[in-house]
């Protein structure tokens, strides 16, 4: 049997490697498919949660995740020798950058070795780890034909970037349309018929890995972008007594030639703060200076420091110092109702406030703990006694769940709201005090 009657028949054997926020959803819904998948990672806690049909990511459904282990159809490991036995491999690992913002592979890499010294003649592997355009082809494909096997004939190689939107309630991996690009037209074939085997979502099919690699870094491109002009926006409109967040609605009224974006503390997750860039370094190579993109990159950094600057401005009003002051920080993660904290402009923020002086903790209900140079640190409850102790309450992340909004505001001094989320959510008239502030 090939391999792609293998994939149509749903005999083949998956394996994925890396079971975070992409590799664990993207395992339960091949096995959901009828698949049986191996999941691949370094981290034995990982494993042996999912063995135990333990869920530890928001975008799975926890009785689906007990019901394939129980079936047989998943399971984990971290004995990469099981890759011997896969038709199909998936690396789904990080794709960081390092202190100086230049992509930093070290983990696919890593995978992509420990997959190759076990790879067999008939196999397809498929990177889903955003990248710059050129990884796939420039620094996988010699990995593996450097064990002999030629890609295209004998191992087939593809790019198919991941799409994951964390709490997302409409789009989760099942339903977003894929992007697939293989090494030859068969790696394309392949990869595509998998995708459609797997998913309920069309699949777009590009010329080469290239293309599809950058259509992930242009997706988070236009983001960062707009994020930037948004954030910008929100500056400006503040020393123009403008209230930015109507200005943006009222845009957004207009049918065609307008995307709403927001303002905030920061841009943060796993896409936005870190993909662009990907493309900024490969620019280099072909001597260009990627400017817009870098000026985005500045001007959402900025964000931080700027709502610091604003609330120092707004304890001026009250004749009182940031130094000494106590800042409560309304949430962590990086958007609202997930526990999520990568590169969580919240931190930032929270670095930017203790570097002058103030004291600082926080309240996030999807975020028990969080570690901090000095120690970990624990969320507060929200009550009466904590609001009423503390000078300022900073609203970070957009909850509209588990936040009692109205407490927020009867309790508290001052209040600065960097997502705009208290108004829609708070029942009372307490805004009308002066006590709220909106970034």
């Amino acid at each position: 049997m090939t391999l792609l009657e293998k994939i149509q028949s749903k005999t083949a054997r998956v394996g994925v490697v890396g079971l975070g926020y992409v590799g664990l959803p993207l395992a339960v819904e091949k096995a959901k498919a009828g698949f049986y998948v191996t999941g691949f990672d370094i981290q034995q806690d990982k494993c042996d949660k999912v063995n135990r049909g333990e869920n530890y990511i928001g975008d799975v459904v926890p009785e689906e995740l007990t019901q394939l282990v129980k079936s047989g159809r998943l399971k984990a490991t971290t004995d990469f020798d099981e890759v011997e036995r896969c038709d199909v491999v998936a690396l789904c690992v990080p794709t960081p950058l390092d202190h100086f913002k230049q992509p930093d592979l070290t983990f696919v890499t890593a995978c992509a070795g420990e997959v190759a010294k076990r790879a067999h003649r008939q196999m397809l592997v498929i990177l889903e780890s955003t990248t710059y355009p050129g990884t796939t082809e420039e620094v996988l494909k010699p990995i593996f034909e450097a064990q002999g096997l030629k890609v295209g004939e004998d191992i087939h190689l593809a790019f198919s970037p991941e799409r994951v939107d964390p709490g997302n309630a409409r789009y989760k991996t099942k339903n977003t349309p894929k992007v697939v690009g293989g090494c030859t037209q068969t790696c394309t074939e392949l990869a595509r018929t998998l995708y459609e085997t797997v998913l309920d979502a069309p699949v777009c099919v590009v010329s080469s890995p290239k293309e599809a690699e950058m259509t992930k870094i242009l997706e988070n491109t236009f983001r960062i972008v707009n994020c930037a002009l948004a954030n910008e926006m929100a500056v400006i409109c503040h020393k123009m007594g403008i209230n930015v967040w109507e200005v943006i609605d009222a845009a957004a009224t207009k049918p065609f030639g307008f995307v709403p974006f927001y303002p905030g503390p920061g841009v943060g997750g796993h896409c936005i703060p870190i993909d662009p860039y990907y493309l900024t370094w490969k620019a280099r190579a072909y001597d260009y200076h990627t400017r817009l993109i870098e000026m985005a990159g500045d001007i959402n950094d900025d964000m931080p420091a700027y709502v610091v600057r604003r609330l120092q401005d707004l304890l001026n009003d009250r004749e009182k110092p940031l130094k000494g002051t106590s800042v409560l920080l309304l949430g962590l993660a990086y958007k609202g109702d997930i526990e999520d904290l990568r590169e969580s402009p919240a931190l930032k923020v929270w670095d930017e406030l203790e570097a002058k002086g103030a004291k600082v903790f926080y309240h996030d209900p999807y975020c028990p703990t969080v570690k901090r140079p000095q120690g970990t640190e624990s969320s507060q409850a929200l009550t009466e006694n904590l609001l009423r102790r503390t000078d300022a309450v900073v609203v970070t992340t957009a909850h509209r769940c588990n936040v009692d909004y109205d407490l927020v505001l009867r309790e508290s001094t001052l209040v600065l709201d960097t997502k705009n989320i208290v108004v829609k959510m708070a029942t009372s008239a307490e805004s009308l005090r002066g006590k709220l502030h909106i970034l």
